[in-house]
């Protein structure tokens, strides 16, 4: 990896010499615009909109548009004068619980590494920050922005996560949260014993971009000029009618998945039980009786199965003693002869 950034982390009278490290990177794949018929690639030009002529990037300035139509230009010079923080410092501004701090405002993610003498003092706060549980609240200025952040402890490195700041996150206005809306107890019972069917320890190991393998495998056939066959798409579901019968059928599909994976059982004895429970709460809010026959046809049957096998232990043991009879009967038979003759 390739640092992007150079300064240090203030903390109290203590500076830590880092040096800053993108965290993450986009896979995507990356396209050029071209011409369709030959390849050509798309170039584009700086062209000033009032005269048509081509603009150098040195004669670029930016501009911030009035309401009006009236355009204010800003230079350098003018940017210069704004109190952004130069002094490449990461300031320490105080430490909170990480659950204190909505992930919706994290933007993001880099990793710092110490620089030269920076190794001790970078240590001893890694380990009385991982040691506390808390999170380290900052500022800093990166790009000629300043933000807030986050320092947190992750493999032993420091994490700067920069933050938006509050007036950047939108408020959740949408009109059904205006709305009364009913949810039965059995529905909910329902949904709750899919959850529960579907928990697991999360690996983001076993996910992958399929659209990307699929782009891939695209573009690899027509470097090799073989025939491009669109991958198949799976049916798309509309949405459920019956909400409960949607739910019941998503927790016997869970429960299907599971089992093909070789999961653990209690997750599934646990759907069962709150499915049970639930058919037990539908027939009671239904009021329809049937539940004293069920458990006479139950009783039926079991007596049933149980007469029938006793049955046959009966013919068994009756056949044993037949044969027994008619063995000693044949037995006998030749002893009679005998006395006869003599």
């Amino acid at each position: 990896m390739r640092s992007i950034w150079k300064g240090a982390i203030s903390f109290g009278l203590v500076t830590i010499p880092v040096k800053l490290y993108s965290a993450t990177q986009q896979r995507d794949i990356a396209f050029h615009q071209v011409h369709r018929t030959d390849g050509g690639r798309i170039r584009y030009r700086r062209v000033c909109s009032i005269d048509g002529q081509e603009v150098d990037y040195a004669d670029i300035a930016k501009g911030f548009e009035l309401p009006t139509g009236e355009m204010v230009v800003l230079t350098d010079e003018d940017l210069e004068r704004l109190p952004l923080s130069t002094s490449r410092r990461i300031d320490v501004l105080q430490f909170c619980p990480a659950e204190q701090i909505d992930p919706i405002l994290f933007s993001r993610s880099y990793y710092l590494e110490p620089e030269g003498a920076g190794s001790k003092p970078y240590v001893l706060l890694r380990d009385a920050l991982e040691a506390s549980g808390r999170v380290a609240v900052v500022k800093v200025a990166l790009r000629q922005r300043e933000s807030l952040g986050v320092l947190r402890v992750r493999d032993g490195v420091f994490v700067l996560e920069t933050m938006l700041w509050p007036d950047e996150v939108r408020a959740a206005d949408f009109p059904f949260l205006d709305e009364k809306i009913d949810v039965r107890p059995q529905e909910l019972q329902m949904a709750n014993s899919l959850i529960d069917t579907m928990t697991a320890d999360f690996d983001p190991a076993q996910y992958h971009d399929a659209y990307r393998e699929a782009l891939e495998q695209i573009i690899e056939a027509k470097v090799a000029g073989k025939e491009v066959v669109a991958p198949e798409r799976p049916p798309e579901e509309g949405p459920a009618v019956d909400l409960m019968a949607a739910l019941r059928a998503s927790v016997e599909a869970a429960k299907r998945s599971r089992a093909a994976d070789g999961a653990a059982a209690p997750a599934e004895e646990a759907a069962e039980e709150a499915a049970a429970a639930v058919g037990g709460a539908a027939t009671a809010t239904t009021g329809k009786p049937g539940k004293g026959k069920a458990a006479g046809k139950a009783k039926g049957k079991a007596a049933g199965k149980a007469a029938e096998k006793a049955a046959e232990k009966g013919a068994g043991k009756g056949a044993g003693k037949s044969a027994d009879k008619s063995s000693e009967k044949s037995a006998e038979k030749p002893k009679r002869r005998a006395r006869k003759t003599a």
